[in-house]
């Protein structure tokens, strides 16, 4: 019983291994070949932060932030902004006695900070003629996107992709050769350029812009550039 087993198992392994030996590669030729694809739009999504703080106003003492803070909804308001496009990113009480102790000072300033979602440089210069002079401590943006983000990216991937296989297809026609099914695609890599700038002295810039002729055209906002590069093993026939 045991020889027999013995024997069996021998002939088992035997038959594994023999038919490990025998597997055939269904792509014996292939050609790898790198694809890419690249689009720079301008953004369409411009998120600014402005940074409003308690003033003294000669007169009338303190500018309180309540005050502050609805006049600027208001302003934001007048440009025709829905809500959704006004956010607070940061706010400063200054109630912590120990604040107070360490400045040496009875009351201190209270301060807020808003992000809002502007579409265009027009906007921005409308928004910066109807801020606070007093109240505004800083101004500057963020950073920009675009609200067809996810389209963008899906197209660029699919060019990138198809740029791959026309490349593909005329280095194979070089050696007589012609691609047959795509073996492996790799997820395209991303090479995204935001843009990020602060601007603490927003109105300086545009008196400077004032300065040129009235006639000529607003300039498009800084592009955001996108590239996907991607690559693609074909099968040769």
């Amino acid at each position: 019983m045991n020889r027999f087993f013995i024997l069996a198992m021998t002939v088992l392994f035997f038959t594994a291994g023999h038919a490990q030996q025998t597997v055939i590669n269904p792509y014996p030729k292939t050609i790898t070949v790198n694809g890419s694809a690249e689009l720079e739009v301008v953004p369409d999504e411009i998120y600014i932060m402005v940074d409003l703080k308690e003033y003294e106003k000669k007169g009338s003492g303190k500018v309180s932030i309540d005050k502050i803070r609805q006049d600027f909804l208001v302003a934001v308001r007048s440009l025709g902004l829905p809500d959704s496009a006004v956010s607070v990113a940061a706010y400063d009480g200054y109630n912590n006695p120990w604040l107070r102790k360490k400045n040496k000072k009875t009351e201190l300033y209270a301060s807020i900070t808003y992000q809002v979602k502007l579409r265009n440089t027009t906007q921005i210069d409308q928004l910066v003629d109807k801020l606070d002079d007093n109240a505004t401590n800083n101004f500057y943006i963020a950073r920009t996107s675009h609200s067809k983000l996810a389209e963008i990216r899906k197209n660029l991937k699919i060019q990138a992709v198809k740029a791959a296989k026309e490349k593909a297809g005329y280095l194979a026609e070089a050696i007589n050769e012609q691609i047959g099914v795509a073996v492996t695609i790799n997820e395209p890599n991303e090479y995204f350029q935001p843009y990020y700038n602060t601007m603490a002295n927003v109105r300086m810039q545009k008196m400077e812009a004032m300065d040129q002729a009235a006639t000529e055209p607003q300039a498009d906002f800084k592009k955001m550039k996108f590239k996907y590069d991607v690559t693609v093993v074909f099968a040769l026939k």
